[in-house]
């Protein structure tokens, strides 16, 4: 039996502040709003709305979400993420009969790309698969995580073969995994209830210029929809997580679920595919701000569908899409 691997795993995130206080998160944010993948107006115009406006008034106020949501070993984002990263590390060793590498990077913040391109460069690997830890491919997250990959590669003088996922959007383990977890919240509730498919947002303008986002989006919410055999009246699919002026994928998660209640629907449950982990996103904006919303407009009932996270069901999912994107390195 071998006992060295053919390749090894880069499990790539968005990334998270160090630190719960004003410091780490304007740190973060100058570094997250600054790259254009995410913020594309004219760097003329936007870095000084961006470091006289935004980072002098949006820190002080995000930190104190952040810290309504820290976990004991530090942001729930990477928490999760590296509990993930080591189950399939473990996975993969029992599957395979010896250990593959596999490490965590984030495109903004720590662990960074270069730590964890070296960490992998030390173990001997010469072939990487790289998995966005996106669901669904947007220039914004996935484009922006092979833009910061590339960059990192620059001064090495001696690339390693790479893999690159493009997303799994519709892969038959995802939406099953999704389906399952929406089945054991209708299980532990004692009823099922319309279905909320909640999705970051991203300018419309991406999308018009040619970002496949809104449409792996809207696919990921028909499959699970036809999974769960769910009538049209049965689900709706919204987009959150708006910024600045311009107009967003629509329709908008505040402004639906604030209408619910008058339309005769007032008990959610609330599910964010395009979040493999959980976040701040999905812990305060979605559980607070929306559940407050949904219910002051006369809401009675309001629950979050946590995101697959280290879930065994999302352990097997990487596990399926690293089998399918080694298979180069590991018939040889």
């Amino acid at each position: 039996m071998k006992n060295t691997s053919d390749y090894g795993v880069l499990m790539i995130n968005l990334g998270t502040p160090d630190g719960a206080n004003t410091a780490d998160v304007r740190r973060f944010l100058r570094e997250f709003l600054s790259d254009s993948r995410v913020v594309d107006l004219n760097p003329l115009l936007w870095k000084p709305i961006l470091n006289l406006i935004i980072l002098t008034i949006r820190p002080p106020k995000v930190a104190k979400v952040y810290q309504q949501v820290w976990m004991d070993e530090g942001s729930p984002l990477l928490v999760l993420s590296q509990r993930l990263k080591e189950n399939v590390k473990k996975a993969l060793a029992e599957k395979n009969g010896y250990d593959v590498p596999v490490e965590l990077a984030m495109t903004y913040g720590n662990p960074s790309m270069e730590v964890a391109a070296n960490a992998l460069r030390k173990q001997g690997v010469k072939n990487i698969v790289v998995v966005p830890m996106y669901p669904q491919f947007s220039a914004t997250t996935t484009g922006a995580a092979y833009d910061r990959l590339m960059s990192s590669l620059k001064r090495c003088p001696h690339w390693p073969s790479l893999q690159l996922l493009h997303d799994y959007a519709d892969h038959p383990l995802y939406i099953t995994a999704l389906a399952n977890s929406i089945r054991k919240q209708w299980e532990q509730q004692g009823e099922r209830r319309h279905l909320v498919l909640s999705y970051h947002g991203i300018p419309k303008r991406y999308v018009t210029n040619g970002d496949p986002y809104a449409r792996r989006c809207n696919t990921t919410s028909k499959r699970v929809a036809e999974e769960l055999g769910l009538k049209d009246d049965e689900w709706t699919h919204v987009y959150q997580s708006r910024f600045g002026r311009e107009e967003w994928l629509k329709p908008y998660a505040d402004a639906t679920l604030k209408a619910f209640p008058s339309k005769g629907i007032k008990k959610i449950n609330v599910i964010s595919p395009a979040f493999s982990i959980d976040c701040i996103e999905t812990l305060e904006e979605i559980t607070l701000e929306l559940g407050d919303e949904f219910k002051h407009n006369g809401g009675e009932a309001f629950e979050y569908i946590p995101a697959l996270n280290d879930s065994s069901d999302q352990v097997d999912l990487y596990l399926a899409l690293i089998e399918q994107n080694t298979k180069q390195w590991t018939s040889l």
